[in-house]
């Protein structure tokens, strides 16, 4: 059943709304568990517009099998995805920054309180992010150190390729997660692909670890996967890849590859000259989970991060 979630009038005539799709079991009892899948926060990341697609029309064709509660919400930020805006474009603001909300607050921070008073509750809550258009990432789920002992356990049945586990430092109070984790909504924030780009073989396996979820929770009684391991780590273990010169950053290595200490990853050119401006290495052995997808840098950009692995 679509729900309206945030709905307000807009110049011109227009309305803004956000949207949900509500499925419930043929018989309910009240005592359903409930479980949340978000995604549209920035209206650049469509990685999570086919977990959804995907996710409903699984269900729809084994109804039979729902036994709670699935909320799919497609797009938060609706008009950051009709203009492909990673903010929302009226307010030339990050969505992602203005949590919890204020009812009373401005047109931003209402809808934010809208969301928050109908996410709250769930027993599980997936907020799903792709990267921007300049990285690409493997499927992977963020957790601050504060949630890690509630979150890990939940996180590792979601079938995805790696948890990173951030300091306390870097928790941004004013994101969908942290406010919901706050009032004791469980959240997971799941982060893979590239921006602007939809990449079906991580959206099918974040799907698969959906139902595994749905199925802890009693919300799903039909046949799941056994969900892959993932590697866990904190952010002593990732080291960052800088552009030390501006050019056109040209990958020697592939994506989500086990590197060697000194392995060549790639070269930063100048298209002018035909000259190497500055070959990048491997620091470590380790995992290459995120890799620039946009050739073009400036110095200091993000070219690259790998996880370090023991031999």
């Amino acid at each position: 059943m679509i729900e309206y979630v945030s709905k307000m009038a807009l110049p011109v005539g227009e309305e803004f709304h956000i949207m949900k799709n509500r499925l419930t079991p043929d018989m309910l009892t009240g005592k359903e568990k409930r479980i949340s899948i978000v995604t549209g926060t920035h209206g650049d990341e469509l990685e999570g517009q086919y977990v959804c697609y995907e996710l409903l029309r699984r269900i729809k064709e084994n109804q039979k099998h729902l036994t709670g509660i699935v909320d799919v919400y497609p797009a938060l930020n609706p008009l950051g995805v009709d203009t492909i805006n990673r903010g929302m474009p009226l307010f030339d603001l990050d969505m992602n920054r203005i949590f919890p909300g204020d009812a009373n607050g401005t047109m931003a921070e209402t809808v934010a309180a809208d969301i928050i008073d109908d996410l709250k509750g769930s027993d599980l809550c997936i907020d799903i992010h792709a990267s921007n258009i300049f990285l690409k990432e493997i499927s992977q789920i963020r957790i601050n150190e504060i949630s890690k002992e509630k979150l890990v356990p939940l996180a590792k049945r979601l079938n995805i390729d790696y948890i990173w586990v951030h300091s306390t430092a870097t928790v941004l109070e004013s994101t969908l997660a942290y406010s919901l984790n706050d009032i004791g909504t469980p959240t997971l924030v799941v982060e893979m692909g590239v921006g602007m780009r939809i990449t079906k073989e991580y959206g099918n396996q974040l799907v698969d670890g959906i139902f595994v979820a749905m199925k802890d929770l009693g919300i799903w009684d039909g046949e799941v996967i056994e969900p892959k391991e993932p590697i866990i780590s904190k952010d002593g273990n990732v080291h960052f890849l800088n552009a030390a010169v501006s050019g056109i950053f040209v990958t020697k290595a592939s994506h989500c590859k086990e590197l060697q200490k000194g392995e060549h990853i790639g070269n930063i050119v100048n298209p002018l000259t035909g000259m190497v401006l500055q070959k990048i290495y491997s620091p470590c052995n380790g995992l290459l989970f995120t890799l620039r997808e946009y050739p073009v840098v400036n110095e200091g950009a993000l070219v690259g991060r790998i996880l370090e692995r023991k031999v």
